[in-house]
């Protein structure tokens, strides 16, 4: 199965609910998950990042960002929105809905 960036359409808690049921939708079949949002591959067994066609680092989430390549970087340029918006939000200047 093959998923190009299956949750770019998706509300908060309609993507959530996508990972959550992610095992049962596949089946335990082979499937690829291409997305450019990097917390989005969280739960990936295995995570391979390209660049300019080519292979460039390969590992689990955890792996990639303690190995602090490429994936490491991007992941954190990513999350700064996030920790920016929690900031806000304990500043009183923001409210923030978190589904768990």
């Amino acid at each position: 199965m093959i998923l190009d960036e299956p949750t770019a359409a998706l509300d908060p808690i309609a993507e959530y609910e996508l990972y959550m049921s992610f095992n049962k939708i596949v089946g335990g079949k082979l499937s690829v998950y291409i997305s450019h949002r990097l917390s989005s591959t969280r739960f990936c067994d295995s995570i391979a990042m390209f660049k300019d066609g080519r292979l460039i680092e390969s590992g689990t989430h955890s792996e990639l960002l303690k190995n602090g390549g490429e994936y490491s970087q991007l992941f954190e340029v990513q999350a700064q929105y996030y920790k920016e918006r929690e900031q806000r939000a304990a500043d009183g200047m923001e409210e923030v809905t978190a589904y768990v």
